[in-house]
């Protein structure tokens, strides 16, 4: 049964039609409690949801409508490791990536959480011998310039925490986020970059995908004007599941760093995906983001559904898109970093 034919729903919208046209500045007006009834916290993060266009009925129906869809069956299913994913029969566990409890999570009858540490203790030794001045560039130059190449979930993720976190900055490096297939973002990065101290991390889980290889390609090109062919390990690694291309690339597969099916790409910056981030922040900074996601994870799994926010977010939603028929969603960053 599809949500829409439930008692639930159909509750909803007799409710919609009585509510629709309430003011909400009249509903501040008769409930001065509104704020302390519409609002809920995760850690040091508040969600003030007073001035949406609800009443405590309005939330009442939404929770039931959340349990009659079995919401807590299926995030329990998420969690340990279901193919929840119906379209490609995969787990769905970007949660596993930033596991700071390290539980078992299994996924066809294995652990995979020894794989995300192996992993995550890669990227920290990798990040610490580039800050390090351990890791050098082909003349014997310090790296200070990181490149990812990358599309999609391999760019826009890492790209936007690196510009939140800037403030956090490791000195003396800096990130560029290369995705366009069009030269001209390529070459505009590359005008200011120094192939002696740039260092190109290539972001492709199959190492197929035709937009990043083209600018990978083009960024090698630009590399061996100045360098040979052997230099290129030096220069370059990757995050992708395929050694075999990876090596015939150039890398070292031992600058290959993994991910995996159940990694959606638009939650990929959890993974490996987030290298550019910790090369440019530092690993602990890193393992901090890992930290707070945990910690919200936990939030969504544990706080009952009156109380969740993630559960109250989306069930805004759901009220606002199927019952008021609202087609725009604003989003208003607090902070300038998160726009």
């Amino acid at each position: 049964m599809t949500p829409l034919n439930t008692s639930e729903w159909q509750s909803l919208e007799r409710h919609y039609s009585d509510l629709k046209y309430t003011s909400m500045r009249e509903e501040f007006v008769l409930d001065s409690g509104r704020f302390d009834r519409f609002t809920a916290s995760c850690g040091s993060l508040l969600l003030d949801y007073s001035k949406n266009r609800i009443t405590k009925e309005t939330m009442e129906k939404l929770i039931a409508l959340a349990k009659s869809a079995g919401m807590k069956s299926w995030t329990e299913r998420m969690f340990t490791g279901e193919a929840i994913n119906n379209t490609e029969g995969r787990a769905v566990l970007h949660t596993a990536l930033r596991n700071r409890s390290n539980t078992p999570v299994m996924v066809d009858g294995e652990d995979v959480m020894p794989a995300v540490n192996a992993v995550l203790e890669q990227m920290k030794k990798f990040c610490n011998q580039v800050h390090n001045g351990e890791w050098l560039g082909y003349t014997g130059k310090k790296i200070t310039d990181i490149v990812n190449v990358g599309i999609g979930g391999s760019d826009l993720g890492p790209a936007m925490i690196c510009d939140a976190l800037e403030p956090y900055a490791v000195e003396g490096f800096s990130v560029h986020f290369v995705s366009n297939v069009d030269g001209t973002d390529l070459s505009t990065t590359l005008e200011i970059l120094d192939p002696e101290t740039t260092l190109f991390v290539v972001a492709s889980k199959t190492f197929t995908t035709q937009e990043t290889l083209t600018n990978a390609e083009s960024a090698r090109a630009w590399f061996l004007q100045s360098a040979k062919q052997e230099d290129v390990a030096k220069h370059f690694v990757a995050v992708s599941t395929n050694a075999e291309a990876v090596s015939e690339f150039g890398i070292d597969t031992n600058n290959m760093f993994e991910i995996w099916d159940w990694v959606g790409g638009r939650y990929s910056l959890w993974s490996a995906i987030g290298l550019p981030i910790s090369l440019y922040v530092g690993m602990n900074n890193f393992e901090r983001l890992l930290d707070g996601g945990h910690e919200m994870d936990n939030h969504f799994r544990n706080t009952p559904l009156e109380d969740n926010i993630p559960v109250i977010m989306g069930l805004l939603g759901v009220w606002y898109i199927n019952f008021f028929g609202s087609q725009t969603h604003a989003i208003v960053p607090y902070d300038h970093s998160l726009a």
